[in-house]
């Protein structure tokens, strides 16, 4: 249960207490500041309380926002301010600021929410104001004012903003244009029956794992089936992030969901694909992993360069100043966010291709859009990088390093080869080409010599901070690498079963690497560091899975293959979910790039 405090004398007609009641607070009523100060030191420290001031005219969906967002420790609106347990000692430090300097008189509850706010800024606590548009939060100082506050507030449809705002500012063109017209009604249907947005997301999930089960058939129906609940779980995919904006239902459990089951269900989809096509006789497992490997590496490209930028100190680059000139016209906006192919625009074309081709001409679409779609996007960057003046933090260095996921034997060469060899990035390419030439050279033991350089070089590249203007590029480098590794080598195999085997313990990793991901963008810090060491780190992989090749016949490497994507599954999944469902998880919800 929340608590809002009103504070001051109640105004006749005012909807304030019902609409603080419709938004689950109990509200309790300070004639002045020192009985707000002893309210506030009433209510249990574990939950939410508002400070609100009794004059407030406004929507109720300000209100909504300004109080109930659980992402934020400390956020307010014009005349009202709250506080989670987190921000509750720095709230109560500012009301008793206020207090002390205003009497704790009647008159020194004159706006009071906004002096407390003004204090808290003084403090140097960060306190979130959402954006409000056309909605109305004001605190009238006479009648007339109020009267035309009531009439502006009477002028906006709440309800029409509410839904506006469920859709992200920024998605793709077929998002845009082709879901978000109506999947935002989808949003207040279930708002308006009790789902949460975490619903909504289960159901998502399992549509697709229907999909995917329809595509494993093999047979155009079930095709054709797929292509449709693959549509069906995109929308309901859309759907659970407009709830969540629609309702402000933002959770911890819900941020793990929706941040990893956009990629469960996409590579789940490809496997069903992939067993589809191989009861039509045709063997596609190594389009499908290529997929997922080349999709993966481009998501994690897009997540080194922002996690590199994005608190740096100066942005000089005139590559950056022509692609914000060409995001100022219109058409050219809407051209870039189709052409690197994100979630909505990739979904459509699968389902489409699933429908009315075969499982093999959707992965060599897939894999041309995709290549396409890297090429482009990571070009721009690296022009962006070497145009760039800019001081990279140390912030952004360590998510660099937890990013490229070295393990212990890195580690043991980054602490005794203490002299760098170059710039962390050339030595790291320098050890991915090194590790390619000797998986294709056709020598048993080339492989395994070349995972051991490539080892030394991970360790060497994360010797010093990774600062230099396409260090960035590291962890997509190892992520290459290492999956590239296990795809060559299920191939070479050549027995069957050896790529599925593959396909699964990339898809372990690869999950291992999303957590990875977006621990950091909720600033909660990378996995512990006994997961890593655990799981052996990207270079431990690599030479494992090398010397199993070298060692095995090609049937005990798929066993060997099989054993270690459990293994590596489980770990990283109950790790995953401890975290993720415990207190100290991010309340946050996707809202980056619509890729």
């Amino acid at each position: 249960m929340s608590t809002a405090i009103v504070t001051g004398q109640p105004v006749p007609g005012s909807s304030l207490e019902s609409d603080l009641r419709s938004l689950g607070f109990e509200v309790r009523v300070a004639s002045d500041a020192s009985g707000t100060e002893t309210l506030l030191a009433a209510v249990p420290g574990d939950q939410r309380v508002a400070v609100v001031d009794a004059r407030f005219v406004g929507h109720p969906h300000a209100l909504r926002l300004g109080l109930t967002d659980p992402r934020f420790p400390l956020a307010a609106v014009t005349g009202a301010v709250t506080a989670q347990p987190a921000g509750r000692q720095a709230l109560a430090r500012a009301v008793a600021r206020e207090t002390s300097e205003g009497g704790g008189t009647a008159l020194a509850v004159d706006s009071l929410a906004d002096r407390v706010v003004t204090a808290l800024d003084a403090e140097g606590a960060e306190v979130h104001r959402p954006e409000l548009g056309s909605l109305v939060a004001s605190v009238p100082t006479d009648p007339q004012a109020r009267n035309e506050a009531r009439q502006a507030v009477d002028a906006v449809d709440d309800e029409a903003i509410r839904l506006k705002s469920a859709v992200k500012a920024r998605d793709g063109f077929f998002t845009t244009f082709f879901i978000s017209p109506y999947s935002r009604y989808i949003a207040r249907w279930c708002a308006r029956r009790g789902l949460t947005p975490n619903q909504v997301t289960t159901a998502s999930l399992l549509t697709a794992l229907i999909a995917a089960g329809c595509a494993a058939t093999g047979t155009r129906v079930g095709f054709v089936a797929a292509g449709i609940l693959l549509i069906c779980s995109f929308v309901l995919d859309c759907t659970d992030g407009q709830l969540a904006r629609y309702s402000l239902q933002y959770s911890t459990l819900g941020a793990w969901l929706d941040a990893t089951f956009d990629r469960a269900k996409e590579y789940a989809y490809y496997a069903g694909l992939a067993l589809g096509a191989a009861r039509g006789g045709d063997d596609v497992w190594a389009l499908a992993l290529g997929a997922m490997v080349l999709q993966t590496c481009r998501h994690v490209v897009d997540f080194s360069f922002n996690e590199a930028n994005h608190d740096a100190t100066a942005n000089t680059s005139p590559t950056a100043a022509l692609s914000d000139k060409l995001d100022s016209v219109g058409w050219t906006v809407w051209v870039r966010r189709m052409i690197v192919l994100p979630i909505g625009e990739r979904w459509a074309m699968i389902a489409i291709l699933t429908a009315v081709t075969t499982p093999r001409i959707t992965f060599y679409a897939l894999l041309a859009g995709c290549a396409f779609a890297a090429t482009y996007t990571t070009a721009g960057r690296v022009l962006r990088s070497l145009t760039r003046k800019a001081k990279r933090t140390d912030r952004a260095a360590q998510a660099l390093a937890d990013l490229a996921d070295n393990g212990p034997l890195a580690g043991f060469v980054a602490r005794t080869m203490r002299a760098p060899l170059g710039s962390p990035f050339l030595v790291a390419l320098g050890g991915a080409a090194i590790l390619a030439v000797s998986l294709f050279s056709g020598v048993t033991w080339a492989p395994v010599a070349g995972a051991f350089a490539y080892a030394l070089a991970s360790g060497q590249a994360l010797a010093r901070p990774l600062k230099g203007a396409l260090d960035w590029l590291v962890p997509p480098l190892f992520r290459a690498a290492e999956y590239g590794t296990v795809l060559v080598l299920a191939a070479k195999a050549e027995v069957n079963g050896a790529l599925p085997a593959a396909f699964g313990l990339v898809a372990a990793v690869a999950y291992h690497h999303y957590d990875t991901v977006y621990r950091i963008r909720g600033n909660a810090g990378a996995p512990p560091a006994w997961l890593v060491r655990a799981i052996g780190g990207q270079e431990g992989r690599t030479l494992l899975v090398t010397v199993l090749a070298a060692l095995l016949t090609a049937v005990q490497f798929k066993v060997a293959l099989t054993v270690l994507a459990v293994a590596v599954a489980l770990v990283v999944l109950v790790e995953s979910i401890r975290f993720w469902v415990s207190s100290g998880a991010p309340a946050v919800h996707d809202e980056g790039e619509p890729a």
